[in-house]
């Protein structure tokens, strides 16, 4: 089974600006089958209410060392998920279960990224462009790549992982991991260059 490896191509503090970097990355893959999916951690009560007002097809969750199994007999719904429209508004409640993480999957290309951006670039967050396709350039033994295709902004966080603060935003370019002769770096480096970018920081694997 292949994988993928991501490589930082640009960091700012400008969250706008690691966008407009990121979407000029979209154009040079193929957009037909893509999709795009945001996520965010809220550390408090009143950034969850501010996300389910801006977000108000979001869905809210808890993540911690249990919640990977995913419980769907626990009576809050947050281990599995709550959509935003039942997902209660009491602080008291939702004071206990913090720090929530609020998420869209598979949202069509072009549709919330301004609005997440605006909304959730004081966070750890991420927007995730999927289902890219990298074109094919034979000069530079290059193959097309319609699996592993994905672009990545990474708001205040180091690492795809998000498990690291970090005061700039940066964007990720994902290409297939191949093996030890060098392939995915220069994939990432062409794919950089592009848009005017350089591969700035170590690969991050999946």
């Amino acid at each position: 089974m292949s994988v993928d490896v991501a490589y930082p191509v640009f960091h700012t503090p400008d969250p706008a600006l690691a966008l407009l970097v990121a979407r000029q990355l979209l154009v040079v893959g193929d957009q037909e089958h893509a999709s795009v999916c945001v996520d965010v951690e809220l550390p408090r009560v009143e950034d969850v209410l501010h996300v389910l007002s801006a977000m108000p097809d979001a869905w809210f969750r808890k993540e911690d060392v249990d919640d990977w199994v995913r419980d769907r007999s626990d009576p809050t719904g947050l281990h599995s998920g709550v959509h935003a429209p039942q997902l209660s508004t009491d602080a008291a409640f939702l004071s206990t279960h913090l720090p929530l993480w609020a998420s869209m999957l598979d949202q069509p290309v072009g549709s919330i990224e301004d609005t997440f951006a605006a909304v959730a670039s004081k966070y750890v967050a991420e927007i995730r462009w999927e289902g890219l396709g990298w074109p094919e350039v034979p000069e530079h033994g290059l193959y097309a790549d319609f699996k592993h295709a994905e672009v990545t902004v990474l708001f205040n966080a180091a690492t795809r992982y998000l498990d690291e603060w970090s005061n700039e935003h940066t964007v990720l370019v994902h290409v297939r991991r191949r093996g030890d002769d060098g392939y995915e770096d220069r994939h990432a480096a062409w794919l950089a260059n592009q848009v005017g970018q350089t591969v700035i920081g170590p690969p991050q694997f999946s």
